[in-house]
């Protein structure tokens, strides 16, 4: 098999994992992606069926390999039940465990780890701005993600070159939550959710997918970022722009209350998500003179949409 150029990336069947395999095959890399389930969308990717829990025959495909991409956690977007928390904590420490059993197998393991975590780790604050040496906030979200960086730390080789991107709410066009919000904006429920004033912080999917391949490909790229455009906004401004974008004039406003009570039963999911919120910018691409496609909220909905979002 040849191993020049190939990429695994684990838990690559979802939004993300599509969307970089996509990318990444236009550019002639190899992609393998490790999944429960074959990918919903054919593409010039490989699948190779894994559980994320113990090693097996997938462990061929890291031998060689040019880089490893770790996306593997379930869902956050779901009610938060005991037994929902501590999948979503589970599924993301077991998967980078079996990761790091797996580099130890091989005779020539991947020179970079790419690691996936969250910019939730920073909680909820209000008012202030995060960037990567902010203090991590307190709750379930930056207690996961703790528990995912660190299960990362006791897993990577010493020697691999080891990127963690802190991902902020990735919009782009064919998944992930933006979907779940044009629903509700074009059926005239797009207004602003509880006092509007939390933070949204986001990345277009084609900059996500570019922070990747720079991930992967620039030597002096190393340590923690967080994956997040320039110019975060409150969910107020988000959802107009988001309600202008997609022609709708009005959108019903929701009230705190009405979102803790629809959001589990309406809508299967956990109010906080849409209640609270940060305001996260990444001081480290800014010193490394990454250059965003979509450094606003405007130029990225124009993209998303064909439409001018001012």
């Amino acid at each position: 098999m040849d191993t020049k150029h190939r990429i695994v990336i684990a838990g690559g069947t979802g939004f993300l994992g599509l969307n970089l395999a996509r990318y990444l095959t236009e550019l002639d890399f190899d992609v393998v992606l490790l999944g429960r389930h074959a990918p919903k969308t054919q593409g010039a990717w490989r699948h190779v069926a894994w559980n994320s829990r113990s090693v097996g025959s997938w462990v061929n495909e890291l031998d060689g390999a040019s880089a490893i991409v770790n996306l593997a956690g379930r869902t956050v977007d779901c009610i938060k039940t005991p037994e929902h928390c501590d999948e979503i904590l589970r599924s993301r420490v077991e998967a980078t465990n079996v990761l790091g059993l797996a580099v130890r197998e091989v005779a020539s393991p991947p020179p970079v780890w790419v690691q996936m975590s969250t910019a939730h780790r920073y909680g909820d604050p209000p008012e202030c701005i995060c960037d990567e040496d902010s203090a991590f906030g307190y709750g379930l979200a930056p207690f996961v993600a703790q528990e995912w960086e660190a299960a990362f730390a006791r897993a990577v080789l010493p020697e691999m070159r080891q990127v963690i991107l802190r991902t902020s709410f990735v919009i782009g066009r064919d998944g992930g939550a933006l979907q779940r919000l044009t629903k509700l904006v074009r059926w005239g429920l797009g207004g602003t959710v509880g006092s509007g004033k939390q933070g949204m912080s986001w990345i277009h999917a084609q900059d996500m997918n570019r922070l990747f391949y720079r991930a992967i490909t620039d030597v002096t790229m190393q340590g923690a970022y967080l994956a997040t455009a320039p110019e975060p906004v409150s969910n107020a401004e988000f959802m107009r722009q988001l309600r202008h974008a997609l022609k709708m004039p009005i959108g019903l406003p929701a009230a705190g209350w009405m979102v803790r009570i629809g959001a589990p039963l309406l809508m299967r999911t956990d109010p906080e998500l849409a209640l609270y919120g940060r305001y996260c910018v990444s001081s480290r691409l800014r010193d490394e003179e990454f250059e965003f496609s979509f450094p606003d909220l405007t130029s990225a909905l124009q993209d998303l949409y064909g439409l001018k979002t001012a």
